[in-house]
């Protein structure tokens, strides 16, 4: 499949997708007809799984480190542990910053918000 398909199935844009090559996270063959990229189907799933970690905050050096242990069950490392427990620890404590903003906000929204009436005049 050409970029432009993986990109219309995966929602990555073709750039995304040449960045994640170009980061080792994903692999594609050239074409000899045009020197094209060409991907396998099993592309569409990689890439979904780069994206979601992606978006929980992980960096492509961390996953690159990551998607061989999602290939290869077998493959275990008390290293690779200790880095995602890190990366667990980091995620939990933006989670309790976002948490702490959440209430200071929520506060100030009770403190200033002087019924339907204001809200009508906003």
């Amino acid at each position: 499949m050409r970029i432009g398909d993986l990109s219309a199935a995966t929602g990555a844009s073709a750039r995304s997708l040449r960045y994640y090559e170009e980061q080792g996270l994903l692999v594609s063959e050239r074409s000899g007809g045009g020197g094209h990229r060409t991907y396998p189907e099993v592309a569409i799933e990689r890439v979904g799984l780069i994206k979601s970690l992606l978006a929980a905050g992980l960096t492509t050096a961390t996953i690159k480190d990551v998607l061989p242990c999602v290939a290869d069950e077998s493959i275990r490392t008390p290293w690779l542990a200790g880095r995602l427990g890190d990366e667990l620890k980091r995620v939990e404590e933006q989670i309790t910053d976002l948490n702490r903003t959440r209430d200071i906000l929520a506060g100030l929204v009770e403190r200033y918000d002087t019924g339907p009436a204001s809200r009508a005049a906003a």
